[in-house]
């Protein structure tokens, strides 16, 4: 098995942010993205990284960046090292198949959730709703209606946007589609809302014909002289719930493509989610690699 690449170091460049998973470099009016192979689980970057993960992601981003171009235009310029700076080209062994070069956009700091399906972390605050809210035809949860009759890992009645802070450290909040309102203005918000469930439609949509869901994921976006794009990443195992739809079955969890098994691992040893995080097994490494690569194999190739 390869070695994971937990960071890296380019000096010729400032850092300009680090992410549980990618390390951004500034370079004037773009930015370097380089996707580590760092995981995280519960808000705490694990010590433990999964090899190959970067490059997977990035490949996966690149694929989704170009089937919903026609609905959201991208930060990307390009994944081609041979097209980066004269002065990045002797990295080429780290950044190849796991960086991107883009346009430095002006983030907005909201993370755009957009569900299909009852699961997760939804489902329980659906769940405690409905208990609490005994024999209602409907429950709210952040100002959104829903039937009070769902059940675990039921298809929602239509794709609901569920927005969350953008935390820099620690957990992210959610969100009512009022508050977003206020922290951006009535125009963006409406925006960012049509663009996340276009968006994942037509992901879902593209995902259901190669017999696959998206049950949730989240998107990022920022904007350039006044224009939206999406930033950072789509559609990855680290962003997006991807299950089997040949083997989906309603009122129970679901096998996923995706770090769930990590979290799951996590659970199954009563870690308390406050760092520092445990290391993982090898055998939780290689069976989470291998989720990765079956989603990439189901979804792009």
């Amino acid at each position: 098995m390869e070695q994971a690449l937990m960071e890296t170091q380019i000096s010729e460049y400032p850092l300009f942010a680090k992410g549980k998973v990618r390390d951004v470099y500034d370079l004037g009016d773009r930015l370097l993205l380089v996707a580590t192979d760092r995981i995280s689980a519960f808000d705490v970057v694990l010590p433990t990284g999964i090899p190959g993960k970067g490059k997977i992601l990035t490949r996966m981003s690149l694929f989704w960046f170009d089937l919903v171009k026609n609905v959201a235009e991208s930060h990307l310029i390009t994944a081609d090292v041979d097209r980066y700076p004269e002065d990045l080209k002797k990295y080429r062994d780290i950044l190849k198949d796991r960086s991107m070069l883009v346009r430095k956009a002006k983030r907005i700091d909201i993370e755009c959730v957009v569900r299909g399906y009852l699961a997760g972390s939804f489902w329980k605050e659906y769940k405690n709703m409905v208990t609490h809210e005994g024999k209602s035809d409907a429950v709210e949860l952040y100002g959104i209606q829903l039937p009070s009759h769902l059940i675990e890992s039921e298809r929602l009645p239509y794709p609901i946007f569920t927005p969350t802070t953008k935390a820099e450290e620690g957990h992210d909040q959610s969100l009512t589609f009022e508050e977003v309102k206020r922290m951006v203005g009535e125009k963006q918000a409406l925006e960012l809302r049509s663009k996340s469930i276009q968006i994942y439609k037509k992901a879902a949509d593209y995902a259901e014909r190669r017999d696959m869901i998206i049950a949730d994921t989240k998107f990022e976006f920022g904007t350039i002289d006044g224009k939206m794009i999406l930033i950072d990443e789509i559609f990855s195992s680290d962003s997006s719930r991807f299950w089997d739809k040949r083997n989906y079955q309603r009122g129970r969890p679901q096998e996923s493509f995706d770090k769930q098994y990590v979290r799951d691992y996590l659970e199954s040893i009563h870690w308390d989610k406050k760092p520092p995080a445990p290391p993982l097994p090898e055998k939780i490494v290689l069976k989470t690699l291998e989720k990765y690569k079956q989603a990439y194999k189901r979804l792009v190739e």
